[in-house]
């Protein structure tokens, strides 16, 4: 049996190689050593609160270097560190803060008002460290972060356990937040199946000295370009740590594609993590408009995983990266590795298509795999190692980690045909389906046919209530920059690709659906948006 903590590798790490680069933000630079000390001083400054083992720490942050710190801090301590939306309003902090148990919280000066209106509603948290953004001074109720690392002393290495968690809360489009509880072991597991340096799964830290490459290599530099608090961003900083290159992050808060490309050139990246067109779009937007304005050329891989990634826009970025592996991944919090997508100049780019992973099958209720080519639509679900369940949430966690046919699948909702050739296409998740008279509409197949057509920046497809069908489709859609997206061409051009049903009985035009950093969209606003414009009709 295998006992992987991230804490016991990244500090073997930083013993090998400590003056080469681990954190980058603007023009900061924390080498290896840097990183782990500073994060040891933050464990110290932690357990010296009082926190116990396996007590919850909420990572309330932007991207920024304390946030990765707080990770590893929390890794070194056996603390478990929790993700907090910085987007929440002041119940939805308290929710999350009171269903994780959170004892300690690090958080960024910006967000003091809106933790003064619920701190004395939270008395489970004993410390409140604050970190300094330029948007005001140190409240009195909290400690300043960067004091309390001079003054702490190191906490010394201590003997660590694979089962020790790692909570990542999932918000979705619906309900409360869910905490997905992973255990270190698993979750390193998983994720080092499609690292670029390969630990042996059932090896330990021996191994990690003579697995990194040799001291004289290059390292890799990823640009997780959305929140840290999303799994996507996170993994695939651990990723990149993991084999011992360096987390660039842009000095910025909100996404900014001009100084995301500049970061790119600047720190010569070599993996860019983003989520989908949001990203990937005003990306080859920017390339577009000034080709020669950005060196992009170490960009060896980029990766997106969460929302969807279309093929003209993978095609796009490839033309300005010949080298560029485009990934595209299927997977969820709860579901890492489900599925993936690889573009290439040597692949023709696909939207929704993916090849699953070696423990994923497409499946029918009673656990059989669905026939390829039948066109028989199924639920994507992966096996083997996964997460524990849902935090405090048995009813949850036994519908998504479901024991069918005497083994235990984790099933997020997403539905899925196979053709004959193994690929799967996406169809959507099931919660989100819309039923028009007997028939079911996926929205996804929708809004991936919308933003196709090009007079169409972003689409989002809802079912809005109808006397005689259930439900009828509706979409709402952000027009490109200069088009003037008519309804009567958009609904011609989608019959000729969709079945009758499906095409939507109207389409209204916004100046922007507000997508999150995280790519995605708030469905209850557009569904009752939608409902509003249609009674209005």
């Amino acid at each position: 049996m295998s006992d992987w903590n991230f804490a016991d590798v990244w500090e073997t790490i930083a013993d090998l190689q400590p003056d080469l680069p681990a954190m980058v933000r603007g023009e900061t630079v924390h080498t290896w050593r840097e990183f782990e000390d500073r994060s040891s001083r933050l464990a110290s400054t932690l357990h010296g609160a009082g926190l116990e083992r396996q007590a919850a720490v909420a990572c309330y942050l932007h991207n920024s270097i304390e946030y990765m710190e707080t990770l590893f801090a929390c890794f070194k301590a056996s603390l478990v560190p929790v993700n907090t939306n910085y987007r929440y309003v002041a119940d939805e902090l308290k929710y999350l803060w009171s269903d994780a148990g959170v004892a300690a919280v690090v958080f960024h000066g910006a967000f003091v008002e809106r933790i003064e209106a619920i701190r004395s509603e939270l008395p489970t948290i004993v410390s409140w460290l604050w970190v300094d953004d330029g948007s005001g001074p140190c409240p009195a109720w909290a400690s300043a972060y960067e004091a309390a690392l001079s003054t702490a002393p190191p906490l010394g290495r201590v003997q660590r356990s694979g089962d020790d968690l790692f909570m990542l809360y999932t918000g979705g489009t619906t309900g409360n937040p869910k905490g997905v509880m992973w255990r270190q072991d698993d979750l390193f597991a998983v994720l080092n199946r499609t690292s670029q340096v390969r630990y042996p799964e059932e090896g330990g830290i021996d191994d990690v000295a003579s697995v990194l490459p040799a001291s004289g290599d290059p390292r890799g530099r990823v640009l997780p370009a959305a929140p840290l608090m999303h799994g996507t961003a996170a993994f695939s900083a651990f990723g990149m740590l993991g084999a011992g290159g360096a987390v660039v992050l842009c000095p910025g808060t909100k996404f900014d594609v001009v100084e995301l490309l500049d970061t790119v050139a600047h720190h010569r990246v070599t993996d860019l993590s983003i989520v989908g067109d949001a990203f990937a779009r005003p990306m080859l937007e920017a390339l577009d408009s000034a080709p020669k304005r950005w060196d992009v050329s170490t960009v060896r891989v980029i990766l997106s995983s969460g929302v969807m990634w279309s093929a003209p826009i993978k095609q796009g970025l490839i033309v300005h990266m010949p080298e560029v592996l485009c990934v595209d991944t299927l997977g969820s919090s709860e579901a890492v590795g489900l599925a993936r997508s690889i573009s290439s100049a040597k692949r023709t780019a696909t939207t929704a298509g993916f090849k699953l992973g070696p423990d994923a099958q497409v499946i029918r209720d009673d656990g059989t795999s669905v026939e390829p080519g039948s066109g028989e639509i199924g639920l994507v679900a992966i096996g083997g190692r996964g997460p524990i369940g849902y935090h405090g949430d048995p009813e949850k966690t036994a519908r998504t980690f479901r024991q069918i046919g005497g083994r235990r699948w984790i099933t997020p909702g997403d539905n899925a045909t196979v053709d004959i050739d193994g690929t799967i296409h996406l169809l959507g998740r099931g919660s989100s389906c819309i039923n028009t008279g007997g028939e079911k509409v996926f929205p996804e197949e929708v809004e991936e046919a919308l933003k196709l057509d090009a007079m169409v920046f972003d689409a989002v497809v809802v079912g809005v209530p109808h006397e005689r069908f259930g439900e009828m489709v509706v979409a709402v859609i952000e027009p490109a920059a200069g088009a003037v997206a008519s309804e009567d061409e958009l609904l011609t051009s989608l019959r000729a690709s969709l079945a009758a049903y499906k095409v939507p009985r109207h389409i209204f035009v916004v100046s922007t659906l507000g997508r999150g950093p995280n790519g995605k969209i708030d469905q209850r606003r557009w569904r009752s948006e939608a409902a509003e414009r249609v009674r209005a009709l």
